[in-house]
């Protein structure tokens, strides 16, 4: 009787691990949006991006009915760096982003001091999680 349930309870905890949650994550659309100087942000963003910026950060912040999205890749060593974002687009259940950070360009004058490359995005308010992928 003892092996029956030692097997009936491992059969369920293996089944259970083989339950999947279907999500849609279809692109319905691209989102129009606009990237903001960092100072240009609201004074409450701008705070969170300071206290954030020396590591790598995601934030969001509505005020409005406008909603920030910002993504910074923390501590770099020289200038030249910068956040270029690849894509913005809505799903049925969410709202998914994608930057990348851009090394300085080939030949480009940079200065050995160090920054903290961001992008700050704004657009119309939409009641969804961001998903940053």
């Amino acid at each position: 009787m003892k092996r029956v349930f030692i097997c009936c309870v491992t059969a369920v905890i293996f089944l259970a691990g083989c339950v999947t949650k279907h999500e849609d994550t279809r692109k319905l659309r691209n989102l129009d949006f606009t990237v903001l100087n960092p100072e240009d942000a609201p004074q409450e963003l701008r705070e969170m991006i300071v206290d954030e910026e020396k590591h790598p950060f995601r934030l969001v912040y509505a005020d409005q009915g406008i909603l920030y999205i910002a993504e910074g890749y923390g501590e770099q060593p020289t200038t030249g760096y910068s956040v270029e974002v690849r894509e913005l687009y809505e799903t049925e259940e969410e709202i998914r982003v994608r930057t990348s950070l851009l090394g300085p360009e080939k030949g480009e004058e940079i200065r050995d001091i160090t920054t903290y490359p961001c992008v700050v995005i704004q657009l119309e308010y939409i009641e969804k999680d961001v998903l940053f992928d």
